[in-house]
């Protein structure tokens, strides 16, 4: 058959699950279920499995995919297949396009604040963003180097939240998902120490490609 590209979520507990570990616990998972998997040729074979857009630790997801190589001419039944809790298959199909397509990610979340009113420091969030360059420093292969992330931000906004006791915000933003690769430690880095949230709690909910529309 090919590849089986799955679609699954990754919350609670399992998002402290490293993308290393996360491939390893796939692995075992699809082979107590039976699954037939493909393995690579040579001394050392190994499960053909590519995640897309790996994600950062401590960070939950909705949509989390990966291409697994199936020797069978089927595709196996995710009702069968087990996963530790937090980490659920939501579609297994044949994928039609490479994850070299995906172009943004739609994250969301509470930002948390202990002190301060938060209609101020909505406004002073805005007016971040709306700045005309957002000046980060980006680790690279070859170290860090300084990145105007401006043009890799879609959009972001932000509402008025509570939760419990605490002041919080809504976040809500489309950044870039690959060249460059932006992630929610990058928005938050960009809020400086006058801006910054006492604890930020942000998940990945939504990939599309170049034009806005939904990647499978």
């Amino acid at each position: 058959m090919g590849k089986v590209r799955f679609k699954y979520s990754k919350t609670g507990k399992s998002k402290y699950i490293s993308h290393l570990d996360l491939r390893a616990t796939m692995q075992r998972a699809f082979l107590r279920a039976g699954v037939n998997l493909k393995y690579s040729e040579g001394f050392n074979p190994h499960p053909y499995m590519s995640v897309a857009l790996p994600l950062s630790v401590g960070i939950e997801s909705l949509c989390e995919l990966i291409d697994v190589g199936i020797a069978d001419d089927r595709i196996p039944d995710i009702s069968s297949i087990k996963f530790p809790d937090g980490i659920s298959l939501l579609e297994a199909y044949i994928p039609e396009r490479k994850f070299a397509d995906i172009t943004w990610i739609e994250i969301n979340g509470n930002i948390h604040y202990e002190k301060g009113k938060n209609d101020d420091r909505i406004n002073r969030l805005i007016k971040r963003f709306s700045e005309a360059s957002i000046i980060i420093s980006k680790r690279t292969k070859r170290g860090f180097k300084d990145l105007d992330i401006k043009p890799h931000i879609k959009d972001v906004h932000f509402i008025d939240g509570c939760i419990g006791t605490e002041k919080s915000i809504d976040l809500t933003a489309k950044i870039s998902a690959q060249n460059p690769t932006l992630n929610t430690d990058d928005l938050i880095n960009v809020l400086g120490d006058e801006l910054k949230p006492d604890f930020a709690d942000m998940k990945r909910v939504a990939i599309y490609d170049s034009n806005m529309i939904l990647f499978r």
